[in-house]
């Protein structure tokens, strides 16, 4: 079938990508979906700093590739083997495919699924399909999903069915911003009730992350950005300290007012200087979790000494540690109980033409999370 779709035909391209358009707007060949498939229709796809870190050349991957990895959308048509959703099923998609059978599958760590990573490192389905092309050839699959288009095959492993009464535009955040974001503070830090927490990055991971710390039962939670108004909305959303961190004393500022450092940091910036501002904000004994991905080529320097003699402990987080089938919807009660007010972080929601410009906003630090609506 003819669909429409965002392309990114090369990395690297310069902003104003209004201007230098690195995603093309044009129409493709999707193929139907093949045994253990599924075709959806998209209903809306967020723009992630994981798309813009592809635009710009930090996260390498095969082009031409059709962008987009948290999206929800309708059922339309099951593959061969797939009997456990209908036509008309909403679903949410997830953009580690997990396979069940491998060593992080069977240990209950879905998110480093290893035939899920090497099939989204290739650009490929989890099944080792493309079903994106051109005339000029085939198109590659950005992280199992490509939602920035109307219409997405996709492996059965990467959905998850919800109810059809959550609005589709707010569920797309559920598939990266909220699970990333949320599964940081609950699943990876295991943040305990009373416990201090700082947020380093407040996008639409980060603000999640605060709301995860704040759902945990976190006395203390100093959010931490460069934007004073994502600084307010972090206050309005419950923290209750904030730290510009354009300060040059910010970790300092952060330890000041958590008694020598909190129990959690969690910095979602994707960048070093982020990271280092998280690791000096810590206590004795304390996590520093980060989920954030800078280039691979930067490298943060860290004492050993202070590593051992403190106790301390540095992690890393992929899609929030989370069991997608578990804990989405977990993550969705939690937002009909109120106690995840995720619709809050929806800045704007665009239309497919519009998405260099969106992308634009992302990487000026003006948005929190937009959402293509088709």
């Amino acid at each position: 079938m003819k669909i429409r779709a965002a392309v990114l035909n090369a990395l690297g391209a310069k902003p104003p990508y209004a201007t230098s358009k690195p995603l093309s707007v044009e129409e493709v060949e999707l193929s139907p979906p093949g045994r253990g498939e599924v075709l959806v229709r998209i209903a809306a796809a967020g723009l992630c700093h994981s798309d813009l870190s592809v635009i710009n050349g930090d996260r390498p991957r095969p082009t031409p590739m059709v962008l987009g990895h948290e999206a929800a959308g309708v059922v339309e048509a099951l593959g061969p083997g797939v009997d456990d959703l209908r036509k008309g099923d909403h679903a949410v998609m997830v953009f580690v495919p997990s396979c069940g059978h491998c060593a992080p599958c069977a240990e209950g760590r879905p998110a480093l699924c290893e035939p899920g990573a090497a099939a989204n490192g290739k650009g490929e389905l989890v099944g080792g399909n493309k079903r994106l092309s051109r005339p000029a050839g085939p198109i590659h699959h950005h992280m199992g999903v490509s939602a920035f288009a109307e219409y997405a095959t996709v492996s059965r492993r990467s959905l998850i069915r919800i109810d059809r009464d959550l609005p589709l535009d707010e569920a797309a955040m559920f598939g990266c911003a909220v699970l990333t974001g949320v599964g940081a503070a609950i699943n990876t830090a295991g943040v305990r009730p009373g416990q201090s927490v700082a947020v380093v990055g407040l996008g639409g991971v980060g603000l999640n992350a605060l709301l995860g710390a704040i759902v945990a039962g976190a006395e203390t939670i100093v959010a931490v950005d460069l934007s004073d108004e994502k600084l307010a909305l972090a206050r309005r959303l419950g923290a209750t300290h904030a730290v510009n961190a354009g300060d040059a004393d910010c970790a300092d500022k952060v330890r000041a007012a958590t008694g020598g450092g909190v129990d959690v940091a969690l910095e979602m910036a994707g960048s070093v200087k982020a990271l280092e501002t998280a690791w000096k904000a810590t206590r004795r004994g304390g996590q520093t979790v980060t989920a954030g991905l800078p280039n691979p080529g930067q490298m943060m320097a860290l004492s050993p000494v202070t590593l051992v003699a403190e106790e301390r402990t540095l992690k890393g987080s992929y899609i929030g540690s989370c069991v997608p089938v578990r804990d989405l919807p977990r993550y969705i009660a939690l937002y009909r109980q109120g106690r995840l007010p995720v619709d809050r972080l929806m800045s704007d929601r665009l239309k497919l033409d519009e998405i260099n410009l969106g992308f634009d906003r992302l990487a000026a630090g003006k948005v929190v999370r937009q959402v293509v609506v088709f």
